[in-house]
């Protein structure tokens, strides 16, 4: 073999390997082979006294992978490093190269933004070797979180009911908590306001003698009712050519909130399906790469891109829809590293190769399709019309507007909801004089600020400097996995242990746990990246701040007594209490480890279909590790068990019974499926 490529994914691996030659053999890592070990002081495989040298473990089931790979580079001529444009496919190229000890003559170190034939090949010709800031970069976040995870979370769970806690993942549940308790401390307040119905239109009270005016209750409504007629004078009208531009190309936070918002996506559900458009899709005639890099917080565009979309704009739209170039607000956590989420071809319709693609798979590539050719295409251009109306001295306002020229909304209107409001053409009304149909009251409360959704926390965090492209898919797994948050209306809602949780760590590590901290955090790691800053001497001034805190924690910490039941253990006769245990709450005997009691909670036990073995009953049962499986009520006599959901059918091939996967209906036994 003489030249060996490098990739984390098996599909990315498939893809890139049909654009190079038989010279080449493209193979996967299938993601890192190397993390923190957990020995150590406290488990951290970081040695503290030693500049925080870590120590890395090939990772649990990798070594089979690890040593498949040393066999290839020890035979390659040439080795070339091709995981993610990113720090963390920078430091998985570091580990590769490292662990399987590759010569710094025998490697180079490759990147593509997109998967596509030629930036492949272009990639494979302009190498450079592994960046060592890049690297530094995320193995000092990697040190951070595991002492923070490793240390808080041991605190937590000797202390308290919390499973968890860690860097990032405690500031946005504090971020959670604090709006709950903006919330529930909200009191809302009445106001009233006035509106005159024309039939066609409404207007709605704004000032009075030309200072805005504020209707507190009804009989303030009332009153102002009494001092009106029906007869309105028209003040003024007033008509506005307006412009509205196309938003950016997506980054990775904007696009998470536009896929939870159109399509309620999770933030993991679309970098799944983002991760799949990017590493490669079967087109019949090739596989190809369908969009570019997906974590990413810039919105550059290439300009062979940006050129090609104008030619393509004008050629299908005609030359007055072509926009400009757009760059975003410039903001100074953003990298730039490599473009903006983007088709790799505009050529690359997603109504021409629906077909390929699976529903969701679809619905995330249109959406990027078009948000990447809105951005390019010119404003939408409408007419503003403003009209102000005086009744005794008291002025209403009545708002309205028409598109006249479509620009971007061409291709986005799917993904803007805007509704024209369409005024009377009052210009040619002979009289300044209207009279209204009527004239209404309406009682109002202010309310309260919203809970936040996925795309709004994700949207605050970005706003405020926490996290990064690749993290915020994690943050929302994990305070959902921890049971610290709820989803109610999709919002979240935090959880009684998750209070206790934010409490506690306030209470003790709010000069750590906070906003401002966490986000110089994420900038000191970005001056790591850039060689501006030593990651041991950010260590050094972390752990320095961070160790006495967490030794008086556990000094000081009360811990949370555990909730008795009223009932009595039917053993030793001691009370019963509720515990947190992996799968949830549980109930034993508060004398343990000298009495190991747990009740056997009663469940509702679920039947599915009788057992085509014995014609005992098919219930639904959980492994140990919570994960939903089929079986048969008559264990261990009757060992019939299936992953798949049995239904009360025979296969028409073999007799078996037949089970749901997915939307298909397959056989337990052979290959018959509908």
């Amino acid at each position: 073999m003489k030249k060996v490529v490098i990739v984390e994914s098996p599909a990315k691996s498939k893809t890139i390997e049909k654009y190079l030659g038989s010279d080449f053999s493209v193979v996967s890592s299938k993601g890192h082979i190397r993390d923190l070990a957990t020995s150590g002081k406290y488990g951290l495989g970081v040695d503290i006294e030693n500049d925080f040298a870590p120590k890395y473990i090939i990772i649990k089931g990798k070594n089979k992978d690890v040593k498949a790979l040393q066999k290839l580079v020890d035979n390659a001529d040439k080795v070339y490093l091709a995981t993610d444009p990113d720090r963390e496919g920078e430091a998985i190229s570091w580990h590769l190269y490292d662990e399987l000890k590759i010569p710094d003559e025998k490697y180079d170190r490759v990147e593509f933004n997109e998967i596509t034939k030629d930036v492949v090949k272009n990639a494979i010709e302009n190498p450079r070797k592994i960046d060592m800031d890049l690297v530094h970069s995320q193995e000092t976040r990697r040190i951070l979180d595991r002492i923070i995870g490793f240390r808080l979370s041991k605190l937590m769970q000797s202390k308290t009911g919390g499973k968890s806690a860690g860097r990032v993942q405690s500031v946005a549940l504090k971020i959670i908590v604090d709006r709950e308790r903006e919330i529930e401390a909200f009191n809302p307040e009445e106001y009233w306001t006035i509106s005159a119905n024309f039939g066609q239109f409404e207007a709605t009270l704004e000032k009075y003698h030309g200072k805005n005016i504020e209707i507190k209750n009804e009989v303030e409504a009332s009153d102002i009712l009494d001092s009106l007629s029906k007869s309105f004078e028209i003040e003024s009208i007033d008509e506005t050519e307006k412009a509205k531009k196309s938003k950016e190309v997506f980054r990775t936070s904007t696009l998470q909130q536009a896929a939870y918002n159109k399509y309620n996506f999770d933030a993991s559900k679309t970098m799944r399906i983002a991760q799949k458009l990017y590493e490669g899709i079967d087109l019949g005639s090739e596989t190809v790469g369908l969009i570019t890099y997906m974590r990413t917080d810039s919105v550059r565009l290439s300009p062979e891109f940006t050129n090609n979309v104008f030619g393509y704009i004008k050629g299908k739209y005609g030359a007055e829809y072509v926009g400009t170039v757009k760059f975003g607000k410039k903001n100074e956590n953003i990298q730039d590293a490599h473009e903006g989420i983007r088709p790799t071809s505009i050529n690359r319709n997603p109504e021409e190769i629906k077909e390929y693609l699976s529903p969701d798979e679809y619905k995330l590539y249109k959406l990027i399709y078009y948000r990447a050719l809105a951005s390019l295409m010119s404003d939408s251009k409408y007419l503003s019309t403003t009209i102000n109306l005086e009744n005794n001295g008291y002025l209403f306002k009545a708002n309205g507007s028409v598109m006249t020229f479509d620009g971007y909304l061409k291709v986005y209107s799917e993904f803007e909801d805007k509704e024209d409001v369409v005024l009377p053409d009052f210009k040619n009304y002979k009289s300044k004089t209207l009279v209204c149909d009527e004239i209404n009251k309406e009682q109002h409360f202010t309310k309260a600020p919203a809970r936040y959704t996925e795309s709004s926390l994700i949207k605050e965090l970005e706003a405020l400097g926490i996290g990064r492209p690749s993290t915020y898919a994690t943050i929302m797994q994990t305070i959902k996995a921890r049971g610290y948050v709820t989803l109610e209306d999709k919002r979240f809602v935090p959880t009684k242990i998750g209070i206790e949780t934010n409490d506690k760590l306030q209470e003790y590590f709010d000069s750590i746990i906070n906003v401002e901290y966490t986000a110089n955090m994420e900038k000191d790691l970005d001056e790591i990246a850039e060689d501006k800053k030593d990651s041991v001497k950010v260590l050094k001034d972390f752990y320095k701040g961070f160790e006495p805190l967490l030794d008086k924690a556990f000094n000081e910490m009360e811990k949370k007594q555990a909730e008795e039941t009223g009932e009595m253990c039917p053993n030793c006769g001691s009370p019963l209490v509720i515990r947190n245990g992996r799968f949830g709450e549980f109930t034993a005997c508060s004398n343990y480890p000298k009495c190991k009691y747990i009740k056997q909670e009663e469940r509702e036990v679920k039947t599915v279909c009788k057992c085509p073995k014995c014609d005992g009953d098919i219930v639904e049962k959980r492994t140990r590790r919570g994960k939903i499986f089929y079986g048969c009520s008559n264990y261990p006599k009757c060992d019939f068990a299936s992953w798949n959901k049995p239904i009360d059918r025979k296969c028409p091939d073999c007799g078996s019974i037949l089970t749901e996967k997915g939307k298909q209906i397959v056989c337990s036994s052979c290959d018959y499926s509908e």
